[in-house]
């Protein structure tokens, strides 16, 4: 196990570049990566106070993608300044957050990582003056697509966001219409580098997280009282039992995760600043449907992991091969038209012999679930058991191979009620109530 340390340095922002810089480091090695603004925030008064606060809270978060090379048990930020609550915050982002990396490198850190830092005990500052306006991360995928359909329907307006967006969030806002807020986060290459090195471990990281973090700042730069994401229920569902708690891959889209930064967010904000998901209600099924009402963003979405590379993007929407491409085309194939579902992915996912074993791990009759951002085990084999009934889909290799394997492992009375439960939306969100009644009208 590392005896070393992971120091996070004060960061720095220059106002007249709008560039943001976090320097890092890890036994004898630095590391140094900035966030390029666009120019003209407004940092007077509280606006300063409340971004100087967020950038510390930002240095700490985006620190995860130095840590986990060598994965230290202590973090040393001792030029910031941390309120109990915002220790608390930091240390999940790395226990919680970075769960399915020690999962996967068989690291045991839960419970076990200490903050050195300053006691924060300066009076409150001035909260900033935040004007009544919604920033909106888009991800390229179905999710934030259908956060766009329900806000324009709802009369609510919103400025799309995100970092170095790149093939389908490009052309995702593009159709939106509306023009972003983008921000351009340059990592430290060397890090890049040694991540790929014997003797430095690699992994995925929070980035949700992260780009919450940077869409804060850009809130109280450019005047936003709300970030809203488009994080499902599903989102919750962890992937494996280890070190004594679940390993979530989507732990920062979570709803307890949720809770946790918008806690932090508003406390450092002076309570001005909102953040939650307006999806938290729906099944992964339920916002199939409604992305389906409408074919506008058909040709330029995509969910596919493959395409969003550190490089950029490359090759088509939809790679046809990986778990995450499986599980939104089998969420989809219920709900969709099978003519314009193939249009959208290029081929019928679910008539081709050689996907069995990843729809297997998706509908929870072989192994664990996947890694990715997909929904949960029931919900996959719910929308599956659907098919078996379809006329249109019945007849695909998948469809029929699995078909037996569900009855036997399931029985037909709870996938009847599972089905049943995804078009039931949960009371568990944090939707500001005003807005989720004029939401749920337009959601029906």
């Amino acid at each position: 196990m590392s005896t070393s340390s992971f120091l996070i340095e004060r960061p720095a922002f220059d106002p007249a570049s709008s560039l943001a810089r976090f320097t890092y480091g890890v036994d004898d090695l630095r590391f140094s990566e900035t966030l390029q603004f666009p120019i003209g925030g407004e940092l007077a008064a509280g606006h300063a106070a409340a971004f100087s606060k967020l950038l510390d809270l930002t240095a700490l978060v985006l620190g995860v993608s130095y840590y986990k090379l060598k994965a230290p048990l202590v973090l040393s930020a001792p030029d910031l300044a941390l309120t109990e609550a915002e220790k608390a915050f930091v240390i999940d982002v790395y226990e919680n957050g970075l769960g399915e990396f020690y999962a996967r490198n068989d690291l045991k850190r839960f419970g076990r990582l200490i903050l050195e830092s300053a006691p924060d005990e300066r009076p409150p500052h001035r909260a900033p003056d935040l004007p009544d306006r919604t920033l909106l991360p888009i991800g390229g995928g179905k999710d934030s697509l259908v956060s766009v359909q329900l806000l324009e329907a709802a009369g609510v307006s919103f400025t799309p966001f995100a970092v170095n967006p790149k093939g389908p969030i490009v052309t995702s806002i593009a159709k939106i219409g509306h023009p972003p807020v983008t921000v351009t986060r340059t990592l430290d290459p060397e890090m890049i580098r040694l991540s790929k090195e014997p003797g430095y471990y690699n992994g995925h990281v929070p980035s949700t997280a992260i780009n919450s973090m940077i869409a804060a700042l850009c809130a109280v730069l450019f005047g936003y009282n709300r970030i809203i994401l488009s994080n499902e229920r599903s989102a919750s569902e962890g992937n494996v039992e280890f070190d004594g708690r679940q390993a979530n891959h989507q732990y920062s889209k979570s709803l307890e995760f949720e809770g946790r930064i918008a806690a932090i967010l508003g406390e450092a904000s002076g309570g001005t600043l909102g953040y939650f998901s307006l999806l938290r209600p729906y099944s992964e099924a339920r916002i199939a449907t409604l992305f389906a009402r409408s074919t506008r963003f058909d040709k330029v979405f995509s969910s596919c992991n493959r395409n969003f590379r550190l490089a950029g993007h490359d090759g088509p929407l939809w790679c046809g091969e990986c778990p995450k491409c499986h599980f939104v085309f089998l969420m989809f194939a219920p709900v969709m038209d099978k003519a314009r579902l193939v249009g959208i992915f290029g081929h019928d996912l679910l008539d081709r012999p050689e996907n069995e074993a990843s729809f297997r791990e998706l509908t929870g009759l072989a192994g664990q679930k996947p890694w990715e951002c997909v929904g949960e085990i029931l919900e996959g084999a719910a929308c599956l058991f659907e098919l078996t009934k379809s006329g249109e889909w019945g007849g695909d290799a998948i469809v029929e191979k699995l078909r037996s394997d569900l009855l036997t492992q399931y029985g037909k009375e709870q996938l009847e009620a599972a089905l049943e439960m995804l078009v039931v939306d949960s009371t568990e969100h944090h939707i500001p109530p005003e807005l989720a009644e004029r939401i749920t009208v337009h959601a029906i």
